[in-house]
């Protein structure tokens, strides 16, 4: 899935904090919640799938800062070898 730019207009630091709350989630394993109370279920899932906020977050930062983060890579270029 391609990266939509969803936190263009988030500051570097808020996109870091985001990225950061992201990879913990991620090696906690912590992507669903479920609960009960008297009876009651509950289940919460976040909003964007973890790697989708991951992806999300990569655009983002090369978009804004790409001396830091590196720039996007837009174009391919094929290689062919003579066999």
């Amino acid at each position: 899935m391609r990266a939509e730019g969803l936190f263009l207009n988030f500051s570097t630091s808020e996109i870091v904090a985001i990225q950061t709350k992201a990879k913990t989630l991620l090696t906690e394993g912590k992507t669903l919640m479920a609960y009960g109370i008297g009876g009651r279920n509950a289940t919460k899932q976040f909003t964007l799938p973890i790697d989708q906020v991951l992806r999300e977050c990569i655009f983002a930062l090369k978009k804004k800062d790409p001396a830091t983060y590196g720039h996007l890579s837009t174009r391919t270029q094929a290689k062919f070898r003579n066999a």
